[in-house]
């Protein structure tokens, strides 16, 4: 509501700088320097009137002509003619779809952006006009200049980081928004071929399931799992954690800076190669299965059905169910030593004074790390939490790196999908694009990977915020 208001207050300001100002303020919807130049800030008004310019110019040679075939994406399809007689192949003046799409994206952009620079011009021309009908001090240029290295330093620092924000991330999330709208595809790939607008047939087709669509199918299964596997492995890495953090920490353990080395040496090792040894440990000829083959444990895996009688092994990263409860496993072996070293350095700023005070009142172990520990660490690791829950929705490299060309889906509806029963959301995005060229679904996925994380940081955030706890740990 607050944020509604202020977005009033800022157009209701720029009205009454038009109603209210001078000629010069009424000038300057013109020639954006004007009032400046009467001011007498020269090199401001220089300043905004090159900047007038460079956006005419930009918006004749560059925005027009993209924006223009905006509508259709091109309507020029590629074609390659070979001259015989010249033994040369000449290619027609063809319309990119991807380019234009891109281009009228960052047109869009830079004109929003423009909009937003003259309206704070005509009301900073505006301020200066009241000043100078005050009586107060306007700056000069060099004034400015130098206010951008003391008062105003954060704008002088923030500069840069915001424009690789925006190049970085909102222009590249803008054109993902932009593709779930056309037919991107492998058909439709240019420059060879042009796409074209669709409106809400992707997202429709995410939520349907017959015979020759099956997203709807593979959405659901693959939704659940990926809820299902971000609160497993949140939930065992964080419990995980603090358990071992309580054991080393403990003054009955003998060598806890030998044990606490050791996980940090697994920290230390990257997690890619200790996913990619981990595979060929599980694989279906790997060296586990070879001892599980050795002592009998697949003989009597298969007496009480748990493995296939047809199978001389056990299918770890080959069967859905298998597969599913190693990855959760393997994960708490990656993911452990990392919340073990978070959690010790929670659990030695516990109050000892609260500790003390339990024990005196007669509360064993057990009651002291449920009612004292978990919720002071709690406390503390909220939002880290949320972000591991957040990550883990988003994890790529544990669930492809584990089953990358070992694991083959025997479900059909999956299958014509380009899913897998352990992909998550972001693998399936990840194989639809990067092996389907299927773009997009693979972008309509992406929103709504970002739609769900979004709604959950923004309701736990609330909720975690929710009143002054504080006190109670003081």
């Amino acid at each position: 509501m607050n944020k509604l208001k202020s977005i009033g207050n800022y157009f209701k300001d720029f009205g009454t700088a038009i109603v209210k100002g001078d000629i010069w303020v009424k000038l300057s919807l013109f020639i954006m320097g004007a009032g400046y130049i009467a001011r007498k800030q020269v090199i401001n008004g220089l300043i905004m009137i090159a900047l007038q310019a460079v956006f005419a110019v930009m918006c004749v040679f560059y925005a027009a002509p993209n924006l223009a075939k905006f509508g259709t994406l091109g309507t020029v399809q590629f074609e390659q003619v070979f001259d015989p007689l010249t033994l040369i192949s000449t290619v027609n003046d063809y319309d990119n779809s991807f380019l234009i799409l891109l281009n009228s994206i960052i047109s869009l952009f830079i004109i929003v952006a423009f909009i937003l620079v003259y309206i704070a011009n005509v009301k900073t021309v505006y301020r200066l006009q009241r000043n100078k009908e005050e009586g107060l001090h306007i700056n000069t240029f060099r004034e400015d200049i130098k206010a951008l290295f003391n008062e105003k330093f954060h704008i002088t620092l923030l500069t840069l980081p915001c424009i690789g924000v925006v190049l970085m991330n909102i222009i590249p999330i803008l054109v993902l928004v932009a593709i779930a709208f056309t037919n991107y595809d492998q058909q439709h790939m240019p420059p060879s071929a042009l796409f074209t607008w669709v409106g809400f047939k992707n997202f429709k087709s995410l939520f349907t399931t017959s015979v020759t669509v099956t997203f709807g199918y593979s959405f659901g299964k693959v939704l659940v799992w990926t809820l299902e596997w971000a609160f497993l492995a949140t939930f065992t890495t964080f419990i995980g954690g603090i358990l071992m953090a309580q054991f080393i920490n403990n003054k009955n353990t003998k060598w806890p800076k030998m044990w606490r080395t050791l996980f940090m040496v697994a920290i230390a090792v990257p997690q890619f190669v200790t996913l990619l040894l981990v595979r060929n440990f599980f694989a279906d000829s790997g060296i586990v299965n070879t001892i599980c083959a050795n002592i009998g444990l697949t003989d009597f895996l298969k007496d009480v059905g748990l493995v296939s009688e047809h199978l001389t092994y056990i299918p770890f990263l080959t069967n859905p169910s298998w597969a599913k409860v190693m990855i959760v496993i393997i994960n708490i072996w990656v993911g452990i030593p990392y919340q073990m070293l978070v959690a010790t350095g929670v659990l030695m700023n516990i109050p000892t004074d609260q500790i003390e005070s339990a024990r005196i009142d007669g509360a064993n172990r057990l009651q002291i790390f449920v009612k004292i520990t978990m919720p002071y660490v709690l406390f503390i690791t909220g939002p880290s939490l949320i972000t591991d829950f957040v990550k883990n929705i988003n994890n790529f490299n544990v669930i492809y790196l584990l089953t990358q060309d070992v694991y083959v889906t025997q479900d059909q509806l999956l299958a014509n999908s380009h899913a897998k029963e352990i992909d998550l959301l972001v693998t399936w995005l990840f194989r639809l694009t990067n092996e389907y060229y299927n773009y997009k679904m693979a972008s309509v996925i992406g929103i709504l990977v970002f739609i769900i994380c979004a709604a959950f940081t923004l309701v736990t955030f609330t909720q975690m915020i929710k009143g002054n706890r504080e006190e109670d740990f003081q």
